[in-house]
């Protein structure tokens, strides 16, 4: 029978073979991740998951192959009790029965779901974490981010609105979006308060938009989000607009998540404000022309700004288009116009839904051969 940290080490290699990757840290602060959320049984069980939804009868089938002396009563408890806890991902829609699948560490996937259960000593692990394991992109290197940037609506032309395509218009997206919605803490600002920080952008807490009926649902049941109208959402979007915030939802055609995101505590934009060239970081079909000659001087756009693309000199709001990344916000706060949105002449391809992303960016990072095998084994009924 393997040791503890043997089990551990194992899920640690596994979850390393998963798109966003979760690689290992020289000082084991990743085996101490892995066990501030499994249990030792949890993590055996977690091991004999796939990145393909199976039912539980499939994956009992592998868990009694792997040497667990467990009834399918009790792998059912431990599966509620890993779902309760975001350490899997549940699937219900289009199937007969709940399916399971492996979930991420990051990116979306298991930290992102610890929003109202938190702790100092988590956060701090996490952070120290990235510390020793994050790398700077590459200059020129294939990345897809998991988020993108889509424009506040009332910073495009009144002419314009209805050229827009329906995916970078925050508006379209609720609309079009599959029923059920919920939303949740902000998991960013959450952090910043348990560590003692506040947000100096808004007092908006409850602003991360779950839309589809496996993820909004998925909220709900973990105790973590409520239910909410089309009609709440765009509230909501409404009031991050007005305060300044980045709309940015999952980088998809279809995303299940719309985040509202500062400067001060988002954990994609803070670090990425380090970068001498943010522009090159982000993925938006706008960027922001400036008119000097129409500048009052007055710096409503620069204490609105995120990502630091404004400075005052010369008694005008000056742009670093190398900051840009298109959110458009300084183009409704300015009241002379000298802020103009327009759209750049090649739109970015997106991928189709989550399951594209996610094997794009798998792409990316391990090779295309190995995304090939991993699609082969998904096909096959195989754990991948």
């Amino acid at each position: 029978m393997e040791t503890e940290n043997q089990v551990y080490r194992n899920l640690q290699k596994y979850l390393d073979r998963m798109p966003s990757g979760f690689p290992a840290a020289p000082s084991g602060l990743d085996i101490k991740l892995l066990k501030h959320l499994f249990t030792l049984e949890e993590a055996r069980v977690a091991l004999q998951l796939s990145m393909k939804p199976e039912s539980l009868q499939r994956i009992y089938s592998r868990v009694k192959k792997s040497g667990m002396d467990i009834s399918t009563g009790e792998l059912q408890k431990i599966l509620d009790e890993m779902l309760r806890k975001g350490t899997l991902v549940p699937h219900e829609d289009g199937y007969s029965e709940k399916h399971y699948s492996s979930a991420e560490f990051t990116a979306g996937g298991i930290y992102s779901v610890q929003v109202d259960r938190l702790t100092r000593e988590f956060i701090n692990d996490f952070h120290k974490y990235h510390e020793e394991t994050g790398k700077p992109p590459k200059p020129g290197a294939k990345r897809l981010i998991p988020l993108r940037t889509v424009p506040v609506e009332k910073s495009i032309p009144i002419p314009e609105k209805n050229r827009v395509s329906d995916y970078d218009s925050v508006r379209k997206l609720i609309e079009n979006a599959p029923g059920p919605l919920s939303v949740a803490n902000c998991i960013c600002r959450q952090t910043s308060e348990i560590l003692g920080g506040h947000c100096t952008k808004t007092d908006l807490m409850e602003t991360c938009i779950m839309t589809g009926p496996d993820h909004a649902r998925h909220y709900v049941d973990m105790g973590i989000g409520r239910y909410i109208t089309k009609e709440e959402a765009l509230d909501i979007l409404d009031k991050v607009q007005q305060a300044g915030l980045i709309i940015q939802p999952e980088n998809s055609h279809k995303p299940e998540a719309i985040c509202c995101c500062c400067g001060d505590c988002c954990v994609l934009l803070r670090p990425f404000k380090n970068h001498p060239r943010p522009v090159e970081l982000f993925i938006s079909n706008y960027y922001v022309e400036f008119n000097a000659d129409l500048c009052n001087g007055c710096g409503d756009c620069i204490d609105k700004c995120q990502m630091e693309a404004r400075v005052m000199a010369d008694g005008i709001a000056k742009l670093n288009p190398d900051r840009c990344i298109g959110c458009g916000v300084c183009v409704f706060v300015c009241p002379t116009g000298a802020n103009k949105l327009i759209k750049k002449a090649e739109e970015t391809v997106l991928p189709r839904d989550k399951d594209d992303f996610n094997m794009q960016t798998l792409a990316n990072r391990t090779g295309r051969w190995n995304t090939l095998k991993v699609r082969a084994k998904m096909l096959l009924g195989m754990k991948a």
